[in-house]
């Protein structure tokens, strides 16, 4: 299961580099849109980009966002929070 690291939405992003896998989830307008970069075994690069039904909120977000880090090896989803 990834770490989960709350952020300010003005906080910078972490930089993993470019080969690190990466998953954030931001809060816009009492939604929560997560996305996302990995890549295969194969090399592929695969993206994440939440569905409209897991955005309504953070619990459901952050759910979905799992399923997907624990899939493609995502060690820390980043959440950027409105303070």
């Amino acid at each position: 299961m990834a770490d989960i690291v709350y952020l300010d939405q003005d906080d910078p992003r972490p930089e993993g580099g470019e080969e690190e896998p990466w998953l954030f989830i931001d809060e816009r307008e009492g939604k929560y849109f997560g996305s996302g970069g990995a890549w295969r075994e194969s090399g592929e690069w695969v993206g994440y980009g939440s569905l409209e039904e897991n955005d309504v909120s953070l619990e459901r977000a952050l759910q979905a966002a799992q399923r997907w880090a624990g899939r493609f090896n995502v060690e820390t989803i980043y959440v950027f929070l409105k303070r």
